[in-house]
């Protein structure tokens, strides 16, 4: 259920466009050839879906929290000089499955909202549309600056907004991607400052010996190494990241 969720939030946001075609299009039409073949031809509104399949990474990525989380992880692994470990896939991998879990509430009452009511016929399509656009709205506009809604609403020359529902999502969608982008940074340079200090605190000892030929780097990383499992670093990093989502 919480799959059909997920895909059921990512069709709200990008399919609205396939519900206003005509019922009971056919997929592929049949139509006879004046030599007594047969052509096939695919229908616009399938040709439409399978152009919006390719976006879903796009969704996946700008439109949760998956961003920020990214962002954090890929500074810590530079403050910490291990170069490639952890891997690029192994970060991605903890940021999915991270966004997952952070983003869970939204499936579920995403799920509760329009999915469920939609599979019981209680709902129309366009009505689940909107009623599964609402907790999405409300979690990006949770952790959107308005400095950020300003900015994008006066490019795109609309007015100033009375309350969040006037809001359209051609403007609320980069306003959150750039927050999440702001927000991952600021996150980033703190977890940066104390690896930073070993850094410099090695590199003037290694220069007070005499020692400059020795990069400081090799000396320095396994106190970062040890100084971040002695304190739980991991722990610490997801945990402070799954904080930051909470309103």
């Amino acid at each position: 259920m919480k799959c059909l969720a997920l895909i059921w939030l990512l069709s709200c946001l990008l399919f609205p466009v396939l519900t206003v075609a005509a019922p009971g299009v056919d997929a592929i039409t049949l139509t006879p050839a004046k030599d007594g073949g047969q052509t096939y031809t695919l229908s616009i509104q399938v040709l439409l879906f399978m152009t919006a399949l390719s976006l879903l990474p796009a969704v996946l990525l700008l439109m949760t929290s998956f961003t920020r989380i990214i962002i954090v992880l890929a500074i810590l692994r530079q403050a910490l000089g291990t170069q490639s470990t952890p891997s690029n896939q192994i970060l991605i991998g903890l940021a999915l499955f991270l966004t997952l879990f952070i983003m869970m509430p939204v499936f579920q009452e995403v799920y509760e909202c329009g999915v469920a009511p939609y599979l019981d016929e209680n709902l129309t399509m366009m009505e689940a549309l909107k009623k599964s656009e609402v907790p999405v709205r409300g979690f990006m506009l949770a952790q959107t600056r308005e400095s950020d809604l300003a900015l994008f609403s006066e490019i795109g020359g609309f007015e100033p907004f009375q309350n969040p529902d006037q809001v359209p999502f051609t403007v609320l969608l980069p306003a959150f991607a750039t927050s999440e982008l702001k927000t991952g940074f600021q996150i980033g340079f703190l977890i940066f400052i104390p690896f930073l200090i070993i850094d410099l605190v090695v590199a003037s000892v290694l220069m007070s010996m005499g020692m400059m030929m020795l990069s400081p780097m090799i000396i320095s990383l396994p106190f970062k190494i040890m100084l971040f499992v002695l304190i739980d670093g991991w722990a610490l990093i997801f945990g402070t990241l799954a904080s930051s989502f909470l309103v």
